[in-house]
């Protein structure tokens, strides 16, 4: 090991237990269809503000064996319609006790972390794709965001945001639960932006998750436009940055109705793109939902297929 990097290591390793020394966790009441849910109340990080984190344990957890985990954006909008703003919810648990029991999917948590809304758009923005925008189309994304109130006109925080994901909270969940800690059972899921960040943690720690599910990936970035030049500039990174098929695997999808009627065209650049890495069926799926629209209802009528597709207790 480099001597350069024993200093940094030390110093992580002592952050880490400074954070572990300050978090409380707590079982609490859902409505749920199975399992239970534990909460860390406003997770301290180093690296972004401090959040909610929903740890969902499935009915017959035992420290005795092992489990496979699945880190979720926007957790919040995961169990329990009482904790979302719209009174949907993507019925997780309800979607994971089924598999399970039916003997789909392998045993496996599901941590929710939950977004700060007034940093969503910062911190589920892919930050590196920016740099692939010519100057005068930064400034311009720039004041678009701006007028739609997003908070990437102010800031960029995808690449803090992942460094909390990576190096506070999955060592607490490590150390803490009875987890697989390799990359082929650690996953990353969301939808919209949270499709965005979820695509961009396996190309920026390809060797930490072993796929994702980006569900009604928000491809525009912003607002979106005829002449946006974000879609390009995020596959453009995509092609120089994500790791070739070996043992990752990607779950994309988009329904058709509201916000999700301007994704469809994107989908064949991204099924040539995977398929120039070496992705095939198996690793790879871009599915089309006629009639589903940009919302926790629609997430939740299919939130079965990602789950199935990351979890499948065939590639145990």
């Amino acid at each position: 090991m480099p001597r350069l990097l024993l200093p940094f290591l030390f110093l992580a390793l002592v952050s880490n237990r400074l954070i572990s020394q300050n978090i409380t966790v707590v079982p609490i009441e859902l409505n749920l269809a199975g399992g239970q849910v534990q909460r860390i109340q406003k997770f301290p990080s180093q690296f972004v503000s401090p959040r909610n984190v929903d740890i969902w344990l499935p009915e017959k957890y035992s420290k005795s064996q092992t489990y496979a985990v699945l880190y979720m954006h926007d957790g919040n909008m995961l169990f329990d319609p009482a904790d979302t703003w719209n009174k949907q919810e993507w019925g997780v648990d309800e979607a994971m006790v089924t598999l399970a029991s039916n003997n789909v999917i392998r045993d496996a948590i599901v941590v929710g972390i939950w977004n700060v809304p007034e940093e969503r758009h910062a911190d589920y923005f892919p930050q590196k794709a920016f740099d692939y925008l010519s100057e005068s189309d930064q400034k311009r994304v720039l004041e678009d965001a701006g007028k739609s109130n997003l908070s990437i006109a102010s800031q960029f925080s995808a690449d803090r945001y992942l460094k909390f994901l990576v190096t506070e909270l999955k060592p607490f969940i490590d150390s803490n639960y009875s987890t697989q800690t390799d990359m082929n059972n650690t996953f990353v899921a969301g939808s919209s932006m949270g499709g965005l960040i979820s695509m961009y943690a396996v190309a920026e720690y390809p060797d930490v998750f072993g796929g994702a599910a980006c569900i009604s990936t928000h491809w525009p970035g912003i607002a979106p436009s005829d002449d946006n030049p974000v879609p390009k500039a995020i596959f453009d990174y995509m092609k120089d940055n994500f790791p070739e098929a070996s043992n990752h695997k990607m779950y994309f999808d988009y329904g058709t109705e509201t916000l999700d009627a301007y994704y469809e065209k994107y989908a064949s650049d991204l099924d040539q793109l995977f398929a120039s890495k070496g992705y095939v069926k198996g690793n790879y799926v871009n599915l089309k939902f006629k009639g589903d629209a940009h919302d926790e209802n629609s997430w939740r009528s299919r939130i079965d297929q990602p789950l199935t597709f990351l979890l499948s207790k065939s590639d145990e």
